[in-house]
């Protein structure tokens, strides 16, 4: 089964035949739906407008159904802009957003959904494990994951921790527990309390908080060995690291950048980069996807 059948099921069923068939040829990435506008499917970086023109009434029957047929119950992810759905995958929802006290409290008049197609790379990591784990005190080393959007940092990210989590054994790598804070969704990416991809055997999950809260609350409540944490940049999420790496904990992280330059120009950033946080910098080639090279920071400074 692709990892796409679970996501037709909240399609109206003339826009999952059509997809149906394209997904025989294709590896399909998204699938958006926007009303009164053309069926759209990324496939790849293209994007493929076909013949069929999605309705309003196609647009809330797969926004029903992405909410079980309880809206209210989704209201606050729906204020976020998406829900995570069975599989892991990820709807994004636009429309007329309700603001009171200058806060989200709902949208309106759904005019677009836009269906993320969830896929995990398990391996992924292997290429560079070996450089973020210190096998000597079998742990690791604090570590920075930078790429562009869309480059695969989560779903590298993700592949980490699965390894450290379930231990590594031709590495002579015990298992160590791990505190994933997955503000969107997209590494765990939780359903019901569930994990839907695999992060391993000794991981904890926080989602749908904002990430200060969450570190401060990994730390102490789970006692983990290793936190990761997705898109760090602000001050919150600096002073958060912060007060992790006080308590003894591990952590791997993710930032947009191009390059460490580009890494730099961010002042919270610069703050950890300056002070030695990050003993290990990966750098992912927009080029090629998921193409990683590690850096040993130490002695860049």
């Amino acid at each position: 089964m692709s990892e796409i059948s679970t996501v037709l099921g909240y399609l109206p069923i003339q826009i999952r035949k059509i997809i149906e068939e394209r997904e025989k040829e294709f590896s399909i990435e998204e699938i958006r739906l926007r009303s009164n506008k053309q069926l759209c499917l990324k496939i790849g970086q293209e994007t493929n407008l076909l013949d069929y023109y999605v309705t309003q009434q196609d647009v809330l029957q797969a926004f029903e159904k992405v909410c079980e047929n309880s809206v209210y119950s989704y209201r606050r992810q729906i204020c976020e802009g998406y829900i995570t759905i069975r599989g892991g995958h990820r709807v994004g929802i636009v429309g007329s957003a309700v603001i009171d006290n200058g806060q989200t409290i709902n949208i309106n008049y759904i005019s677009s959904l836009n269906f993320r197609i969830a896929r995990q790379k398990i391996g992924c990591s292997n290429k560079i494990i070996e450089d973020i784990i210190n096998a000597k005190e079998n742990s690791i080393y604090n570590t920075l994951i930078i790429s562009p959007p869309g480059c695969g940092k989560t779903t590298l990210l993700r592949d980490i921790v699965r390894n450290i989590s379930n231990g590594i054994n031709i590495l002579g790598f015990t298992g160590k527990t791990v505190g994933v804070v997955d503000e969107r969704g997209e590494i765990a990416a939780m359903y019901k309390g569930i994990p839907q991809n695999d992060i391993g055997v000794r991981t904890d999950v926080i989602d749908n908080m904002p990430k200060p809260a969450a570190m401060r609350m990994l730390v102490r409540s789970m006692c983990p060995d290793i936190i990761a944490c997705d898109e760090i940049g602000s001050l919150e999420d600096v002073n958060a690291i912060d007060y992790a790496m006080c308590s003894g904990v591990k952590g791997i992280f993710t930032a947009h950048g191009k390059d460490l330059e580009e890494v730099e120009q961010n002042p919270e950033l610069c703050k950890l980069l300056n002070k030695h946080v990050f003993e290990r910098l990966v750098l992912l080639n927009p080029k090629k996807r998921g193409d990683a090279e590690c850096i040993y920071l130490n002695a860049c400074y």
